[in-house]
């Protein structure tokens, strides 16, 4: 349990010393936006609006009470707050700010292939407990793909696996979108074409955050799945070859989606790679097939595809693809914005090959991951 054993005023901070030695500035607007009294017990939503108070306000009294909680009477406003010192010490941006930034992400090569057993779950592990459901939900978080296994084989029979996380996302694709070879296809994924690794839906502003391909049937000669952790290629690029790294980062590419079927034009502008606020790796985009013609500057347009040529390349080497079959009540799940997906090409006249595939976004994973370990 934290312990405050000083309190001082600056110009625009009151200075926590706590009794480990830590100390933390406290900015004054920052506390009175953060009284407990301005959520709404219920919906927990901020109703106080910081806007009312003056960029001058401070504390004209402050002090550890008697029930140990630092209490600050405002020069405005005839309001006293009430903290307790434990939130303010979890909540410490002083702290936070100084602490070394870990990334979540388990990083692997085609090292994992050896040991595709370790990304395994069986179905009726997740159905039956949370014990289950949390060990898929960190394989998609930490190492962004899981492989479920003995899931029902019946059509859309993955719902009742899927809401175990939470709701699917919906597309233009409906769900599920089924993945078969059809005549006329609005999509290579319905043919029986070999599809190099990609991310789904590129040209969405926020694409799904991961993809879940139930395989119902898969009978026909071919039709092996490839899998790329993204990430990985990224951080070789970043410790290895820093300009075509910082090139991926910098230069928006330009994705559209080519479905003759749809009434709507969608295009988007995003980097092969961005990163997060931390430096750490947020989206990787890349799909051959939807990328749009390039409209970059001239003088940074053959930089621009010599980088794209070497990424592109790196996320298809073996030194880094898994790949595998699978098999009636396998769930391939992933993260669509970090693990690229692809497959070989199959004989139609082989056999049959049926996956439906499903979208959740991120936000549900983190979040329901959160829930049930906090």
């Amino acid at each position: 349990m934290a312990g405050i054993s000083k309190l001082e005023k600056n110009g625009t901070y009151l200075k926590v010393i706590w009794d480990d030695g830590e100390e933390s500035k406290f900015n004054y607007m920052w506390l009175r936006d953060n009284c407990p009294t301005a959520h709404d017990k219920d919906s927990r939503h901020r109703m106080f609006d910081i806007l009312k108070v003056s960029k001058d306000i401070n504390p004209k009294k402050y002090t550890i009470n008697t029930n140990g909680k630092l209490e600050i009477e405002w020069s405005e406003g005839e309001h006293t707050s009430h903290y307790d010192i434990n939130w303010l010490r979890e909540n410490c941006y002083t702290i936070k700010n100084k602490q070394k930034y870990i990334s979540p992400y388990k990083l692997w090569d085609n090292s994992l292939q050896n040991d595709i057993k370790s990304i395994s779950i069986d179905c009726d592990e997740i159905m039956s407990s949370n014990e289950g459901l949390v060990k898929w939900l960190k394989l998609l978080h930490f190492k962004g793909i899981a492989i479920v296994n003995n899931a029902p084989t019946k059509e859309k029979s993955a719902f009742e696996v899927l809401n175990r996380i939470s709701h699917t996302r919906e597309t233009f694709f409906k769900t599920p979108f089924e993945v078969i070879n059809v005549p006329k296809p609005n999509n290579s994924a319905y043919t029986a074409h070999a599809l190099k690794n990609h991310m789904d839906l590129p040209w969405f502003e926020n694409p799904p955050g991961y993809q879940f391909l139930h395989c119902l049937i898969n009978s026909a000669n071919g039709g092996d799945s490839s899998a790329v952790d993204g990430f990985a290629v990224a951080e070789y690029l970043r410790k290895s070859e820093k300009d075509i790294f910082e090139t991926l980062v910098s230069v928006p590419l330009k994705f559209r989606d080519k479905d003759y079927t749809q009434q709507s034009h969608r295009s988007f502008y995003a980097p092969a790679v961005s990163l997060t606020k931390d430096g750490d790796f947020n989206d990787i985009r890349f799909s051959v097939a939807t990328m749009d013609a390039l409209d970059c500057h001239p003088d940074v347009m053959d930089k621009v595809y010599s980088a794209h040529h070497r990424f592109g390349n790196l996320l298809h080497d073996d030194k880094f693809v898994i790949r595998f079959r699978l098999n009636p009540g396998d769930i391939y799940s992933f993260n669509n914005r970090r693990v690229l997906h692809g497959r070989t090409a199959f004989d139609p006249n082989s056999g049959h090959r049926h996956l439906q595939g499903y979208y959740i976004d991120r936000d549900e994973i983190i979040g329901r991951l959160s829930y049930l370990i906090k």
